[in-house]
C-alpha cells in the first residue's frame, strides 16, 4: 500500500488526440487512479503492479504520437491560412484605409474651398458694410451740421419779426414781408423736424449696420478659426509625430447641425447684411436729398423774403421821398400864407382910415343945421363909401379867417407829413439797416447741406 503511493503518476492525456481518437480522458486524481485499478496489459502479479503503473501501451503511444502530427498539421494549416488571410486583410485594410484616409483628405480641401469661399464673401461683405457705415456717418455728420446751421435762419427770422414790432404808426401793418417771414419760420421749424427725424434715422441705421457687421465678423472669426483647424487637418498623414488617439471624437454630439444648416446660417447672414447694406445706401440717398432740397427752399424762401425786404423798402423810400416832397410844398405853402394873412392883415389895417374919414364925415355932417340936413349927392355917397368899406374890411376879416384857418390846416398837414416822415425813416431804419444788414449772414447753399 506504500510503495503504490509514492509512485510516479501517469502523466496528463491529451484532450484533443482523446477527443480524435474517441477514447475517454484519464482520471486526474492519481492516487485514485492506483487504488481503482489495475494496469491489464502486466504480467505481474501485486508485487510489480508498483513499477509498470506509469506506463502506456503501443496503442497509446501510436495514438499519442499519431495525435501530436495531426494536431502540428492542423496547427500548422491553420496557421497559414490566418497568414493568408492576414496578408489578404492586411492589403485589403491598407487599401481601404488609404482610400478612406484620401476621400477625407479630399473631403476636407472641398470643405476648405467651401469655408474659403464663404469666408471670402463675407470679408467683402463686411468691408462694404464698412465703407457704407463710414459714408453713413458721414452722412450723420453732415445732417447735424445742417441742423445745426438752421438756427442761424430761425435766428434771423424771429430777429426779424421782434424788430418790425417796433415800428408805429401806420407802418406797423401785416405786409407781405411779414408774410414771407411766417413762412420762412414756418419753413424752417419743418426743415428741422425732418432733419430730426431723417438723423435718428440714421442713427438707427449705422446701429443695425454695425450690429450686422459684428454678426458678419464673428461668423467670419468662426469660419477663420474652422479653416485653420481643417487646414491643419488636412496637413496631417501618417508619419505626422503631433497626431494622437482620441476615442470619444468619434461620437457625434446633439447639437451639431449639419452641412445644409450651416450653408443656410452664413447665406441667411449674408441676405441680412445685404439688405441692410440696400436699406443705408436708399438711406443716404434720401438724406442727400434731404439736404439738397431743404437747402434750397431755405435759400428760395430767403431770396423771397429778401425780395420782399427790398420791394418794401423801395416802396418805403418813394413814400418818404413823396412825403418829403409834399412836405417842402407845405412848408412853402404855409410860408406863402403866413406873408398872405400878414398882407391881409396889412389891408385890414389900410381900410380903418378910410373908413374913419367917412365916418367922420357922416357924423360931421349929422350937425348940418334945418334944412341942410338934406340926403344929398355927398351924404349919399358918403353912404355908398362906408358901407363898401365894411363890406370890404368884413371881406377881408372873412379871407384873414379862412387864410388862417389854411394855415393851422397846412400846419396839422406838417405835422402828419413829418410824423409819417418819421414813421418812413424809423421802418426803413428797421427794414434796411437792421433787418436787411442781419439777412446777409444767412448761411449759404453749401453750409445749410451740412458741409
Amino acid at each position: 500500500m506504500m510503495s503504490s503511493q509514492i509512485l510516479v503518476s501517469r502523466p496528463y492525456f491529451d484532450t484533443r488526440v482523446a477527443a480524435q481518437n474517441g477514447s475517454q480522458p484519464p482520471v486526474t486524481n492519481p492516487e485514485t487512479a492506483v487504488k481503482e485499478s489495475v494496469y491489464a496489459g502486466t504480467s505481474a502479479g501485486l508485487a510489480t503492479a508498483g513499477y509498470r503503473s506509469a506506463k502506456y501501451t503501443p496503442e497509446e503511444w501510436l495514438a499519442n504520437n499519431s495525435a501530436l502530427l495531426n494536431r502540428s498539421v492542423a496547427d500548422r494549416d491553420h496557421a497559414e491560412r490566418i497568414c493568408t488571410e492576414s496578408k489578404a486583410l492586411k492589403a485589403e485594410t491598407d487599401a481601404g484605409t488609404l482610400r478612406t484616409q484620401t476621400a477625407g483628405t479630399k473631403h476636407l480641401g472641398n470643405r476648405l474651398q467651401d469655408i474659403h469661399r464663404w469666408r471670402s464673401e463675407l470679408e467683402q461683405l463686411i468691408e462694404r458694410l464698412v465703407a457704407e457705415t463710414d459714408l453713413l456717418t458721414a452722412s450723420r455728420r453732415r445732417l447735424e451740421k445742417a441742423l445745426d446751421a438752421t438756427e442761424i435762419p430761425f435766428a434771423i427770422a424771429t430777429d426779424n419779426l421782434t424788430c418790425r414790432e417796433r415800428r408805429f404808426g401806420p407802418d406797423l401793418v401785416e405786409d407781405q414781408v411779414e408774410e414771407e417771414l411766417l413762412k420762412e419760420v414756418e419753413l424752417i421749424r419743418s426743415i428741422q423736424a425732418l432733419l430730426k427725424k431723417t438723423l435718428d434715422q440714421t442713427v438707427d441705421q449705422i446701429r443695425l449696420n454695425r450690429e450686422m457687421k459684428q454678426t458678419l465678423e464673428l461668423d467670419w472669426s468662426d469660419k477663420q478659426h474652422a479653416y485653420s483647424l481643417d487646414d491643419q487637418c488636412g496637413r496631417f498623414n501618417n508619419r505626422s509625430t503631433d497626431t494622437q488617439r482620441h476615442p470619444s471624437s468619434a461620437v457625434l454630439q446633439d447639437q451639431v447641425c449639419d452641412e445644409e444648416v450651416w450653408r443656410r446660417f452664413t447665406r441667411d447672414n449674408l441676405r441680412l447684411a445685404e439688405r441692410e447694406e440696400v436699406a443705408s445706401q436708399a438711406l443716404r440717398r434720401l438724406i442727400e436729398r434731404v439736404l439738397q432740397e431743404t437747402s434750397e427752399d431755405l435759400r428760395a424762401q430767403c431770396a423771397a423774403v429778401d425780395q420782399a425786404f427790398n420791394q418794401r423798402c423801395m416802396e418805403l423810400s418813394q413814400a418818404k421821398t413823396q412825403l418829403e416832397l409834399h412836405l417842402a410844398q407845405i412848408l412853402e405853402q404855409i410860408g406863402a400864407q403866413e406873408r398872405n394873412i400878414s398882407y391881409l392883415q396889412q389891408a385890414v389895417y389900410d381900410k380903418e382910415a378910410p373908413l374913419r374919414v367917412a365916418q367922420s364925415r357922416l357924423h360931421y355932417r349929422t350937425f348940418r343945421p334945418n334944412m341942410e340936413q338934406c340926403r344929398d349927392q355927398p351924404q349919399l355917397s358918403l353912404l355908398g363909401e362906408v358901407s363898401e368899406l365894411n363890406s370890404t374890411v368884413a371881406a377881408l376879416q372873412q379871407q384873414l379867417y379862412e387864410a388862417r384857418k389854411s394855415l393851422s390846416d397846412l400846419e396839422e398837414s406838417r405835422l402828419s407829413l413829418e410824423k409819417d416822415i418819421s414813421c418812413k425813416t424809423n421802418s426803413l431804419l428797421i427794414d434796411r439797416e437792421k433787418c436787411m444788414m442781419h439777412r446777409t449772414r444767412y448761411p449759404s447753399v453749401t453750409v445749410l447741406s451740412g458741409y
